[in-house]
């Protein structure tokens, strides 16, 4: 049985998706069996809690120093052992310490093509928002391996997705979105089963 550790800050729809992909084997062999959270009181947690599924708060404000907030960290997920560590809306740089521990095996969604929006600030709704105003007619879905640096890691899977002429950042927000759910978990399923492919998928 493959371990699944998932970070998360908000509202965790892609990591409810993926706890419900390793119920209906869309997900092989998996379990998700442990949530890491910066935010004590958002859905993610609360969702993880009502499933039974471990939780790990992790903030400057309990581990101020960063040498502890590293070392928790750390000790947290030798002791899960997961075989893949799954960033779904996490909003915090995961540390060099970690990055290099678990190297190839921590993946990130990302809701836009990279490298062009990614980096610090280029997030959530500020992504959607950049492509509208540049006028493209493409966006992406990005996954990729997950370094010390925010969005720098190797792509291991794009979506292209067209921007339609009358998209808002907010529908565009939306039909991105959906494709995320449909994408991750595929992503996720074959790396775990050894079939992990750096080919890059358009939909058109």
């Amino acid at each position: 049985m493959n371990n699944l550790a998932i970070f998360a800050s908000g509202g965790g729809s892609n990591f409810k998706t993926i706890f419900s992909n390793t119920l209906d084997n869309t997900i092989k062999k998996s379990k998700v069996n442990l949530v890491i959270s910066n935010n004590p009181n958002c859905d993610a947690v609360r969702f993880a809690k009502s499933k039974s599924i471990d939780t790990f708060i992790i903030n400057n404000k309990i581990y101020p120093n960063t040498k502890d907030y590293d070392c928790a960290l750390m000790e947290k997920l030798l002791e899960y052992e997961p075989n893949l560590i799954v960033l779904a809306g996490y909003m915090k740089l995961i540390p060099k310490m970690i990055t290099d521990v678990f190297d190839k095996k921590i993946i990130n969604i990302h809701p836009g093509k990279l490298p062009d929006f990614g980096g610090k600030g280029f997030y959530g709704m500020n992504v959607h928002k950049a492509v509208i105003d540049r006028g493209l007619q493409k966006t992406a879905v990005t996954i990729h391996y997950v370094n010390e640096r925010y969005d720098e890691g190797m792509t291991i899977h794009e979506e292209i997705i067209d921007v339609m002429s009358y998209d808002t950042p907010e529908s565009l927000s939306d039909r991105v979105l959906q494709y995320e759910h449909q994408i991750y978990s595929k992503v996720i399923n074959k790396i775990l089963n050894g079939e992990d492919s750096n080919e890059k998928k358009s939909t058109n």
